[in-house]
């Protein structure tokens, strides 16, 4: 037996030292960035079990109608609290900037103490319980996310540029969120949602007591406020600079939210005739994890010193696929779409989280990302709402139509705000 375990660790042993290279390469792991990138690939693939077990509750095994009316609900149920809770976590996080550690082993630890009643209230099929516990999880991971991005300037090695610490951070999030995606799914398929959820609590647990070692200077000192500072903030008064990437952004999120329920309804509906349904949600679902794999690659290895141009080229890209599958219809567009969309997305919000690490000082950066991650959820819940209407009424071409008029009408504004900034800016500095 002692044999046997010692072959495991050394099966185990080879990719973790290979995993730890990667992470700690070109001085991250001096200034901790290797280990924030390791906690932040445990947070995703804890989330991963979360959604595949609340898909699998929520979503799968019901009647078509039934389903619309669990996700609509799920949707609603959320986005509306969410909207008015998130807006105070970055307050909050940016009074707290001295324990932004325990902070985010809170989050975690919650989670895993969530996660186990969640497992309860889905096996006994409790409602009452089960969204409201969705709720504060989808809270908790946004309060991970703004931490997590709020210190990535303090742990960022000299020559490495935020977009491309941003990205690798993304990548292998993915990389663990797809792992856990694939365990849970076989896990659910076996056992049920419920054991997914129980699967989950040690990984949280783990990862909380692990995010309290991360080095000490991601910490910030709390700063003396010698005036008074405005109590809300938005988007409108953080800058033009940061206001356009999020319009680019929370567009992109619409078309995510809309394509995710919009092409899984019109599969399960059986618009797609002479394609079995499993397959075609397979093909889907492998081309929007390959487009954001390949968002985050294209980040990683970006040089680009001018994150706004990339967010603009995030959107253009995004429109013109989903005109070209307007004209188009078939699975196979519908597939490019959702590859086109995931890497936009994935690209455009490293560009954008790389934009407010600059543009925004660290007294309110968590402020701006909690606002940010506030916006671009409910523009993915919008999305993801007239999806799910739209799959009622309309057929393939037509939907990717309406969405494809709304980007554009989008990306042509963003352009004019763009053109007369810089004008303005010409003009004042002539």
């Amino acid at each position: 037996m002692v044999k046997i375990w010692a072959k495991v660790a050394r099966v185990v042993r080879a990719p973790a030292r290979a995993t730890r290279r990667l992470t700690h390469a070109q001085g991250a792991g001096r200034t901790g960035l290797g280990r924030l990138i390791e906690l932040t690939a445990a947070h995703s693939a804890g989330d991963a079990l979360v959604t595949v077990a609340l898909a699998g509750a929520l979503l799968f095994g019901l009647p078509v109608g039934q389903a619309r009316g669990q996700v609509a609900a799920y949707l609603l149920i959320t986005m509306l609290p969410f909207a008015v809770v998130a807006p105070f976590v970055g307050p909050v996080l940016d009074r707290l900037r001295s324990g932004r550690r325990y902070i985010m082993a809170g989050t975690l630890l919650a989670r895993g103490l969530l996660c186990w009643g969640m497992a309860g209230a889905v096996h006994t099929s409790d409602a009452v319980t089960l969204f409201p516990s969705a709720l504060a999880v989808l809270v908790l991971s946004k309060a991970y996310n703004v931490s997590r991005a709020a210190i990535m300037p303090s742990v960022l090695p000299a020559d490495i540029p935020l977009v491309t610490a941003n990205a690798r951070v993304a990548l292998f999030a993915l990389v663990s969120a797809g792992v856990g995606a694939g365990v849970a799914a076989g896990v659910s398929t076996v056992a049920g949602a419920d054991w997914v959820l129980r699967g989950a609590v040690p990984l949280f647990l783990l990862s909380g007591m692990f995010a309290v070692r991360l080095p000490r200077h991601v910490d910030a000192p709390d700063l003396e406020q010698t005036e008074p500072r405005p109590r809300w903030r938005t988007v409108l008064n953080l800058g033009p600079v940061v206001g356009e990437a999020m319009g680019a952004n929370a567009a992109i999120r619409v078309q995510s939210g809309f394509l995710v329920f919009f092409l899984l309804f019109l599969v399960q509906d059986g618009h797609l005739r002479g394609v079995d349904p499993k397959v075609a949600l397979a093909l889907l679902a492998t081309a929007a994890g390959a487009g954001g794999l390949a968002g985050a690659a294209a980040g990683s290895r970006s040089r680009s010193r001018s994150p706004h141009l990339t967010v603009m080229a995030t959107l253009a890209l995004a429109t013109v696929a989903t005109v070209a599958a307007a004209f188009f219809f078939t699975l196979w567009t519908a597939a490019a779409v959702a590859l086109v969309g995931a890497f936009a997305q994935g690209l455009g919000k490293l560009a954008f989280d790389a934009i407010v690490q600059r543009e925004i000082g660290e007294e309110v950066r968590s402020s701006a990302f909690g606002v940010a991650e506030t916006l671009l959820q409910i523009a993915w819940v919008l999305g993801g709402l007239l999806g799910l209407v739209m799959s009622l009424f309309v057929a393939g071409p037509a939907g990717f139509g309406v969405m494809s008029a709304a980007l554009a009408l989008s990306f042509g504004r963003l352009v004019m705000l763009r053109r007369r900034r810089l004008t303005a800016r010409a003009a004042t500095a002539g």
